[in-house]
């Protein structure tokens, strides 16, 4: 797949595929404009991944980040309705805790509770999002990236001239929006500001109809309030990301029948998140890298439903401080063409206080040492990784900390590629260790809890061909899924008294397709995007009850599907997606009670002109009520209108 560098300003002029080092003094001489550099490069990956970039990330009808993530192929995105819900990425089945997020190669992370809410990371300031099933498999990565069942990489965008834009948006609901933005560049060096802030008091309307009921109201307490600030700075091999985001937030809970006001306000949220990272790449001659990256974080919740009006709601007022620091070494050693080793250690402390009653305070020490290998001859290719994963746990106050954790995983990749096909196989053994939550939560916690283990089988086949104005890609995955001891929440003491334990084993079998196309003529672009997921997750738990056991497992679609058409014509877009997603079971008690299948259309038109952008967004175009959670309904149509302004300042500097 091709891919386009642009250089600007000032040293020479090339033609289209001539690289930099043949850019000669008498044409810096002679020319003083270097016009678009494109260079095509081999793309191929040994992992089964899926990536939106450039034009088709920006062209998507999109807030989030979990907007976005739900148009890949095994994608399932639990959000607990309205703009300020909490929204986690549930990769083929596996949970939102064996999936794991990471921003320029470093994770983000969270301990309490082991899950990402991806509504506080926005689109504005990424390169790319991409999902990969099991490893990456770069050649020098992080013992951290070998840990999780599926990862998400999201991209920063690099600046590439100095500019400041200023973005301003008003949507339905009572929604406001604001953001700037202002990037420098200079030689090899580049940063950028970001900050937004968004309002929205998230008062959509809804209908609820069952069987027993047809319920319209308004949606109360969804509202929202966020602060977000960036900053990053590149140089040479050195990187660093400084990130800060601050909310409160409305948690309305599910809709009764015949709305009540006395259910209303069922709680609120505060979070402030701060982190701060470095990465240091360097290439050392032709045969060694270095890896380096350095984190700290900051996060605290507070969660408060003391309110008159929550008659059916225990009342608290609960705060939750956690900080977490990382640190990371991988090195890569260039063999030969056909093998490439690499070793990695990494250490994160972790530390978690509350003002609970009776609440143990945490500190968790996170180990991990990764070796693997990877290599390609006469077509095949091939990668293998063990990695060492070690936890340990201290408390301070009341009671004893879980025993130590020490576990050996495999991985084994195999691929062979012959001019546009590839063909690839994969095993992985990995597991999550419980949460500081699963472990210590007051009256929940249960310090004797094993590990859940994941197994994931994947056999695949990919095509990619370029010809002319044409580019043409296509994939399937056949895959199966294990997981064991998986962990759960059950009300073993009681109705109000809930119990963390190992209880359950799954199986899943599935197909993830996905088929894109582009076509490029004069100033017209079109873009075809599709994804198609059809699976089986079952409850292999207990042979013995029949009204769980092979039975699909809840919220888990048989079949789910995405289609997005982009048209472009020099300065002006359009945009149509259509998300579907099949009829999902959510309680063994009542098999016959399923969440709907659904429809979602969304639109997005899109105009330039000189430095102005101006977009519009209509989002479930035809008003589909639908839900991700029962009794949590999503928000219908709604319209969002953006207008930016960017000015870009010339350098007369070379921005080689």
């Amino acid at each position: 797949m091709a891919c386009v560098i642009a250089l600007y300003s000032g040293v020479a002029a090339a033609m289209p595929h001539q690289t930099a080092d043949s850019i000669t003094t008498a044409d810096a001489d002679s020319v003083t404009t270097l016009h678009n550099l494109e260079v095509t490069a081999d793309r191929r990956h040994l992992a089964t991944v899926q990536t939106l970039d450039g034009k088709e990330l920006q062209a998507l009808s999109s807030t989030s980040i979990a907007d976005a993530l739900k148009y890949f192929a095994g994608v399932q995105i639990k959000d607990y309705g309205g703009l300020g819900g909490l929204k986690t990425i549930n990769v083929r089945s596996l949970g939102a805790q064996h999936t794991g997020v990471y921003l320029d190669g470093i994770r983000i992370t969270n301990a309490q509770n082991g899950t990402v809410d991806l509504g506080k990371y926005s689109l504005s300031t990424l390169e790319s999002v991409s999902l990969y099933n099991a490893n990456r498999l770069e050649k020098c990565q992080s013992p951290s990236e070998y840990a999780s069942g599926a990862t998400v990489y999201l991209q920063t965008r690099r600046p590439l001239t100095d500019s400041i834009s200023i973005l301003g948006g008003i949507a339905s609901f009572h929604t406001y929006q604001g953001r700037a933005n202002a990037q420098f560049r200079r030689n090899r060096l580049a940063g950028f500001v970001d900050a937004e802030y968004l309002n929205s008091r998230g008062d959509y309307p809804f209908r609820y109809k069952s069987e027993y009921e047809d319920t319209v109201g308004r949606r109360h307490n969804s509202d929202i309030e966020y602060w977000r600030a960036e900053a990053a700075i590149f140089y040479k091999d050195f990187s660093s990301h400084l990130y800060f985001y601050k909310s409160v937030r409305g948690c309305p809970g599910g809709i009764v029948r015949r709305l009540s006001d006395k259910y209303n306000n069922v709680g609120r949220e505060w979070d402030t998140d701060l982190f701060a990272q470095s990465s240091y790449n360097h290439l050392f001659g032709r045969s060694h890298r270095l890896k380096v990256n350095l984190k700290y974080s900051y996060e605290y919740l507070r969660y408060n439903t003391d309110y008159p009006e929550n008659q059916n709601t225990a009342r608290v007022d609960n705060h939750y401080w956690q900080h977490d620091g990382y640190l990371s070494a991988a090195y890569a050693w260039y063999a030969a063409e056909w093998l490439t080793l690499n070793t990695g250690y990494d250490i994160r402390m972790s530390w978690l206080d509350a003002d609970l009653r009776r609440f143990s305070i945490v500190r968790r020490l996170d180990q991990k040492a990764v070796l693997a290998a990877q290599g390609e001859l006469y077509g095949f290719r091939y990668a293998a990784s063990l990695l060492f994963q070690h936890y340990r746990d201290k408390t301070v106050t009341h009671v004893g900390a879980a025993d130590p954790l020490s576990k050996l995983t495999p991985a084994f990749t195999f691929g062979y590629h012959w001019r546009g096909l590839e063909l690839r196989a994969w095993y992985k053994s990995i597991f999550r260790a419980p949460t500081l939550n699963d472990l210590y939560y007051t009256q929940v916690g249960n310090r004797n809890l094993k590990p859940e283990f994941t197994k994931q089988w994947n056999i695949g086949i990919e095509y990619n061909h370029a010809w002319a104005h044409w580019e043409f890609s296509a994939q399937a995955d056949f895959y199966i899924n294990r997981i064991e001891n998986r962990i759960v929440c059950l009300p073993l003491k009681g109705t109000y008294t809930w119990s963390m334990m190992n209880y359950g084993e799954t199986y899943c079998r599935g197909i993830n397709a996905t088929v894109n196309g582009h076509y490029r003529t004069g100033g017209w672009d079109f873009s075809l995007l599709t994804s198609f997921t059809l699976q089986r997750d079952l409850n292999r738990t207990d042979p013995d009850d029949e009204d769980t056991y092979n039975k699909p497992i809840c919220y888990a679609p048989t079949f789910s599907m995405g289609i997005t058409g982009i048209a472009a014509w020099r300065y002006i877009s359009l945009t149509v997606s259509n998300l579907h997603v099949g009829r999902r079971m959510w309680s063994y008690a009542d098999p016959e009670d399923v969440l709907k299948a659904y429809n979602n259309v969304d639109l997005k038109l899109t105009g330039r002109w000189r430095s102005l952008m101006a977009s519009l967004e209509i989002n479930d175009l035809f008003d589909v009520q639908y839900e991700h959670i029962p009794r949590y309904p999503m928000p219908g149509r709604n319209i969002k209108f953006t207008l930016s302004w960017t000015f870009s300042i010339k350098s007369n500097k070379p921005q080689i």
